[in-house]
């Protein structure tokens, strides 16, 4: 027997407001953490004064991860309103896999280099890194709609 999804069941699409205030949930989600990873680039690039990047992402860590996981609980409902669009949109492709690398950036290189004393060069490169992947996320979500 062949599973056969029908988005008209899907509660997000039987009313007018749930789907957007899902939406507005997960953009609070990801802007939190991708804000909190952002304050500690900026201070990695030297774009920032006072805190030291370990202080920073310390008190940042716990906003980050509350975050991220808003948005990896609510993205997922979001794709339940119709996955076989998400699935053949490219756009919505790329931003899963830019995401899974900035998460896995986040929380192994960059998070490393943070909590090091490394060089001004080594901080740059790993606040600029980390950006860009970020940013490929959000440009990638944005663009779901576009393709």
């Amino acid at each position: 027997m062949i599973f056969a999804y029908d988005p008209s069941t899907n509660p997000l699409n039987n009313n007018e407001w749930s789907f957007p205030l899902l939406e507005c949930i997960h953009i609070a989600g990801f802007t939190l953490s991708i804000g909190t990873i952002a304050i500690v680039d900026f201070r990695l690039l030297g774009l920032s004064g006072g805190s030291k990047p370990a202080q920073l992402l310390k008190e940042t860590a716990p906003w980050t991860l509350f975050g991220l996981i808003v948005m990896l609980l609510s993205g997922p409902l979001i794709f339940s309103s119709d996955p076989a669009m998400y699935l053949a949109n490219q756009s919505f492709r790329f931003k899963i896999g830019a995401m899974v690398i900035a998460i896995l950036y986040n929380y192994t290189i960059h998070r490393k280099i943070a909590l090091a004393n490394a060089s001004p060069g080594v901080n740059k490169l790993v606040g600029l890194v980390s950006l860009a992947l970020w940013v490929s996320v959000v440009a990638g979500g944005l663009f779901i709609a576009f393709v």
